[in-house]
């Protein structure tokens, strides 16, 4: 079976970091990916660089916000350094930095090549988490991360692909637009509009509205490194963890 990972935001209201770890390691996930939180001081990166290796993973990206990315590039490469980060990745952005015109978006784009140099001077690449707003239509022609990923030709696309759909758009469409430019993928599940609310209208993998028989196909046919299971609001991230990975395992066993 491929490597599956694990988004650690999926258990953040769930602690201690340590016994997430173990879930994840347990329930057959190979390494997972940090969150902005995560590195905001509550960890010792050291620590978890120990507790990685202690439960037979590892993390090859993480997410940091746009503001520490700009400001504080260097403490952003220490931790990458130790905890071996092959991707750093932009994952939001704020609605009062959002631009309004095609103009302002290809700057955006701009920035983040600007932003991306000094980690891909140390061998890391920046990437881009879509969430739902980078789908909405300017001036009735063009999408903003078009314009993003236009501006920024380098840049590697980490497809979110339940908000991607929770921006009604078609997975397959864009898995096949952007299928060498995207490194990351985040297999994330909807549940039918109305329901699931204690848990922001998140579903288990395979437990939600996306054909995800389809999409595996699709995915497998796209330059994806890392496939990364997440959910946005768990109730219970051991039934989470356990039935998406068996939703993945039975995905991978019929495209043997």
């Amino acid at each position: 079976m491929r490597p599956i990972g694990y988004q650690l935001n999926s258990s953040r209201n769930f602690s201690p970091l340590i016994d997430t770890l173990r879930m994840v390691s347990d329930d057959g996930y190979t390494f997972v990916e940090g969150y902005p939180a995560l590195f905001d001081g509550a960890v010792d990166v050291g620590q978890l660089a120990h507790y990685l290796i202690e439960c037979g993973l590892h993390m090859p990206s993480a997410q940091f916000n746009l503001t520490a990315l700009q400001g504080t590039p260097d403490r952003i490469l220490q931790i990458a350094r130790i905890l071996g980060l092959k991707y750093v990745v932009v994952p939001d952005l704020a609605p009062t930095l959002r631009p309004r015109s095609r103009e302002g978006w290809l700057s955006y784009g701009h920035l983040l090549a600007d932003i991306a140099q000094p980690f891909q001077n140390a061998g890391i690449e920046l990437a881009y988490h879509n969430q739902n707003f980078e789908f909405e239509l300017l001036n009735g022609r063009e999408r903003p991360l078009d314009l993003i990923l236009e501006a920024n030709e380098t840049m590697k696309l980490e497809l979110d692909l339940g908000w991607l759909y929770k921006a009604g758009q078609d997975p397959l469409v864009w898995l096949d637009r952007y299928a060498d430019r995207i490194a990351l993928a985040h297999i994330k599940d909807v549940s039918p509009f109305g329901t699931n609310l204690n848990e922001d209208s998140w579903a288990d993998i395979g437990h939600g509205e996306l054909d995800w028989a389809s999409i595996w196909v699709a995915l497998n046919a796209t330059a994806v490194q890392y496939r990364i299971v997440e959910h946005g609001n768990p109730a219970d991230h051991w039934r989470f963890s356990e039935r998406s990975m068996a939703t993945i395992q039975a995905l991978e066993a019929s495209a043997a």
